[in-house]
């Protein structure tokens, strides 16, 4: 069998894969890690630094009136990193509420602008700017946009974005020339009242991607019934509302087969959602994250229904059995054991969900201390990776004011090995600590340096780009996936690479943390390792492919063999 994988062209990449290699990372011993000082001398160093301006992303946030005063207003809005144009650089699209109806805002404007704010497409050209290109790519929905999801759900080679939001849901297909023309219509997707997070997943391995839409809350403008303190009425005083599932048909259309897969049978209020294959059975299942109301966990059942399991997993509730106010969901394999664990932002405590491989998970957030510090805050956006590359994944948190605009500084964890974390925060550069009311968050390495970097949106205010200028950091290296069998994106495909003796493993997947999606190229950080000794990918198919004595510090191209 021959195996076939090709590098990523484009100057950007290139000169990253090209480039003398950073000095070798030396992490702290595993049997160390939790006793170690955080951040010592001979550690990697991982900092950030705001690089709006320099990068020319010029996008402030409206919640459309004068002051907060809604549930919807106060619900924000995401982004997602893509590569629209094949150009081996992800571009930034960031999604934007406006305006509407004055009977639909307790404080309307009172004078409206003249351009009403709108979604941004960013198109990254590859010398750390960036050009605003939303008109020309036709990219500028008259609609309250709240969340955005990204995958070549036709297979043609270019992806595609769907844009959720009050009272309208919007998918764009890719015309492959910088223009997307809306195909909500023409591909059969109906969605009613209020969507938010979404997620594409292959649930029944037919190579092409299907589509999984979380829905909110019933949303009254009208009621008004509330205490003071509480500034507008929250998620309870509206009745929930299902999500919704379409089967893609593999012909540009979908079908509506909520009620069929069992998704319907189940009313929530979801804020996140994302799917991956939690238990290695090959099947993706998909996880939502409910705003005061349990936590639903889909397993799937490989005959096209799903049975919800969240409550048997211990995954439905917090460690006092209390319905959260959860936000953003990631699957995520912490420890390198294979299987992928449970991270959860929330309104009160975060949980880390340990995956125990037998069904079930572990809340271990308070053992390690990463609840704890995030219990003053409300966490919103986030993001698990491995910011400096030393071969143990980080956690950053993104943080703002529940029901009011209140600001607050932003979180880092550094892995410290065993599950184990310390709080670097205030050491990650002063960007952390300057206070936004923080809502969903993106995750790439926007300039192939081999770091990833975040953009934040703030409710009601600029939105931050925070670029990773970490020191003395390790080797990476970052897989994108082109499916043949499977589905283009390679979506759902399980990438492990074992580098000095250590296996990272990481899923494919396309809806992440809280209404956003990150960069579809896989990023593992190595450490000290100069060499992959061995890539295996298990594609959505059920076909494997295995690639040994891997250079480093590049981002390289897999595609499946057909």
């Amino acid at each position: 069998m021959v195996i076939r994988f090709f590098l990523l062209f484009g100057a950007v990449s290139m000169a990253a894969a090209q480039a003398a290699p950073p000095p070798p990372a030396q992490p702290v011993p595993a049997a160390q890690a939790a006793s170690a000082p955080p951040q010592a001398s001979h550690d990697p160093v991982i900092r950030f630094e705001d690089a709006s301006d320099k990068a020319g992303i010029d996008f402030t946030h409206s919640f459309g009136s004068r002051q907060l005063g809604s549930l919807l207003e106060g619900t924000g809005s995401g982004c997602v990193w893509f590569d629209y144009n094949n150009s081996g650089l992800e571009s930034l699209y960031v999604v934007n509420g406006r305006p509407l109806d004055d009977s639909m805002h307790p404080y309307p404007l009172k004078e409206k602008p003249a351009t009403p704010p709108h979604n941004h497409l960013y198109r990254n050209d590859g010398n750390g700017r960036f050009t605003d290109v939303t008109e020309k790519a036709g990219l500028n929905p008259d609609m309250y946009s709240v969340a955005v999801t990204a995958a070549d759900y036709d297979n043609d080679g270019f992806e595609d974005l769907l844009v959720t939001g009050y009272g309208k849901t919007i998918l764009y297909h890719n015309d492959g020339n910088g223009h997307f023309t809306d195909v909500t219509a023409k591909a059969g997707i109906k969605v009613d009242g209020w969507a938010i997070s979404s997620t594409w997943l292959d649930y029944d391995k037919d190579g092409c991607v299907d589509l999984f839409v979380g829905r909110y809350v019933k949303f009254d403008p009208k009621y008004r019934a509330f205490y003071a303190a509480d500034n507008y009425p929250g998620p309870l005083d509206y009745e929930g509302e299902t999500n919704q599932l379409f089967h893609n048909n593999c012909d540009g259309t979908f079908t509506d087969v909520t009620e069929k897969s069992g998704i319907g049978a189940y009313v929530g209020r979801t804020m996140g959602v994302t799917a991956a294959d939690f238990d290695n059975d090959g099947w993706d299942d998909i996880y939502v994250a409910n705003d005061r109301t349990e936590n639903f966990l889909f397993h799937n059942k490989h005959d096209g229904t799903f049975e919800e399991i969240g409550n048997d997993t211990g995954t439905a509730f917090g460690q006092n059995g209390e319905s959260t106010s959860s936000m953003g969901p990631v699957f995520v394999d912490f420890e390198g054991r294979g299987v992928l664990d449970l991270w959860v932002t929330d309104g009160h405590y975060n949980r880390l969900l340990h995956n125990t491989g037998k069904m079930s998970f572990e809340d271990i957030g308070a053992s390690n201390g990463v609840s704890q510090t995030n219990g003053q805050y409300v966490s919103w956006g986030t993001g698990v990776y491995d910011f400096d590359n030393d071969g143990l994944l980080d956690i950053l948190i993104f943080h703002g004011g529940l029901i009011h605009l209140i600001p607050q500084e932003h979180t880092l964890f550094r892995g410290m090995g065993n599950g184990k974390f310390a709080d670097v925060s205030r050491e990650a550069g002063p960007v952390m600590s300057v206070r936004t009311t923080a809502r969903g968050a993106c995750f790439a390495d926007y300039d192939n340096d081999g770091k990833v970097d975040a953009y934040v949106v703030n409710l009601g205010a600029k939105g931050t780009l925070l670029h990773n200028v970490s020191t003395d950091t390790g080797h990476w290296i970052a897989i994108k996936l082109v499916g043949a069998k499977s589905n283009r994106d390679g979506i759902g495909a399980r990438v492990e690479v074992v580098a000095a003796g250590k296996r990272h493993t990481a899923e494919r997947v396309a809806g992440s943390g809280y209404l956003s999606q990150d960069d579809g190229r896989l990023h593992f950080g190595l450490g000290s390792a100069t060499t992959v000794d061995k890539l295996i990918v298990h594609w959505p198919s059920g076909r494997e492919q295995t690639i040994e004595n891997l250079s480093v510090d590049r981002v390289l191209t897999v595609e499946e063999l057909k």
